[in-house]
């Protein structure tokens, strides 16, 4: 899991790249959860927490290129 100052040195692309694989890693614990096969439903709530923060930062980011 990554937090908000890790994530924060990252470029845009990397963001990108990251916010993609993780939203893949969400489909298969779903997917995983909905067959009765998820093994740690905790890490199903972490990549939730980071796609946010991912998601959060990204907008912060337009927000700030927008009004400068």
């Amino acid at each position: 899991m990554m937090d908000y100052a890790e994530l924060q040195h990252k470029t845009d692309d990397q963001l990108a790249d990251e916010l993609l694989s993780l939203k893949k890693e969400q489909f298969n614990l779903r997917f995983q959860s909905a067959t009765g096969q998820l093994q740690s439903p905790t890490r199903a709530r972490a990549v939730r927490r980071t796609i946010a923060r991912i998601m959060t930062l990204q907008n912060a980011r337009r927000r700030a290129s927008a009004s400068a």
